[in-house]
């Protein structure tokens, strides 16, 4: 099985119309184009119903209690962890692809005002929004997952955790590419 895009090269840097935030001029935040990249795939594995999708940042700095608040710069030395930016399920695979921006576009810093854990009960894609003193390069690895599952086995609002549990022992084959971003242009 094969997964790209057309909006980056796989190990390229994501462009600045796919993160949630980017850097602007004098260090203040340029308004967010947030829309989703261009996903195709083929050669899916014989028996494929349905397919997967998890986008995952695999470097948000741990312990770092401050993000886009404090000023401080994010530590390098913290140990990473996973941040999943969009989880698509039911995805039928004789459609090929999915479009840059055609499953989600804008705006969404209003889904965590007042939320100080922006970790779930939303839908739509999210792009990398490293915290403003980050500068650190971010990876954001796109898994695609064909499943011999023809309906996702969960309802209502669940997590990337969720998803990979459900599909365990249902994934008859997978591919990824993955795109570098950080705020400051110059190290991704």
């Amino acid at each position: 099985m094969k997964v790209f895009s057309s909006t980056f090269d796989d190990q390229g840097r994501l462009p600045g119309r796919v993160p949630h935030r980017r850097a602007g001029r004098a260090g203040h935040d340029a308004p967010p184009v947030n829309r989703n990249p261009h996903v195709a795939w083929s050669d899916v594995p014989e028996g494929t119903r349905s397919l997967v999708l998890v986008a995952v940042d695999v470097g948000i700095p741990t312990g770092f209690d401050e993000p886009h608040r404090s000023g401080r710069a994010v530590p390098a030395d913290l140990p990473p962890q996973e941040f999943p930016h969009w989880v698509l399920v039911d995805i039928d695979p004789r459609i090929g692809e999915i479009a840059e921006g055609a499953l989600g576009e804008g705006d969404h810093r209003g889904f965590f005002a007042g939320d100080p854990e922006p970790a779930g009960g939303r839908s739509g894609t999210d792009g990398p929004c490293p915290p403003g003193d980050d500068g650190l390069v971010h990876r954001c690895v796109f898994l695609l997952y064909a499943t011999d599952l023809e309906r996702f086995p969960l309802d209502g609002t669940f997590s990337a955790a969720d998803v990979l549990e459900a599909i365990d022992r249902h994934v008859l084959g997978e591919a990824s590419f993955t795109g570098h971003y950080a705020l400051d242009p110059s190290p991704a």
